[in-house]
């Protein structure tokens, strides 16, 4: 399943790296200092700013050190494949999202 996982390089988050953003919908993981993903997340159609409003909460938040983006109209099925690699790389989903451990997910054997 080539393709599957979001291997962008991180991104410092900053004020001004988040600044430079394009008001795009999209799908977004937030990392700490040493690149491990502490967030999955999504910009929506209901979302003011696209990814720029999500990640500007989450500096202001101090949710996490980095960030990385993926432009997409398909946000939903993107965030929730991100999700379901997660799971099959590391047993379960990131911290910032263990609240949505009711979550059904399907299952991907990403390999």
């Amino acid at each position: 399943m080539a393709g599957v996982r979001l291997d962008k390089p991180w991104t410092d988050l900053t004020p001004e790296a988040v600044a430079a953003l394009a008001g795009e919908l999209g799908v977004y993981q937030l990392g700490d200092p040493q690149g491990r993903v502490v967030r999955i997340g999504y910009a929506g159609g209901r979302t003011l700013f696209g990814l720029r409003s999500e990640l500007q909460a989450a500096l202001a938040a101090g949710e996490a050190a980095r960030f990385r983006t993926e432009v997409t109209a398909q946000y939903l099925s993107r965030y929730e494949e991100l999700l379901m690699v997660h799971v099959a790389d590391h047993g379960q989903l990131p911290r910032g999202n263990a609240a949505e451990g009711r979550r059904r997910l399907g299952r991907l054997s990403p390999g």
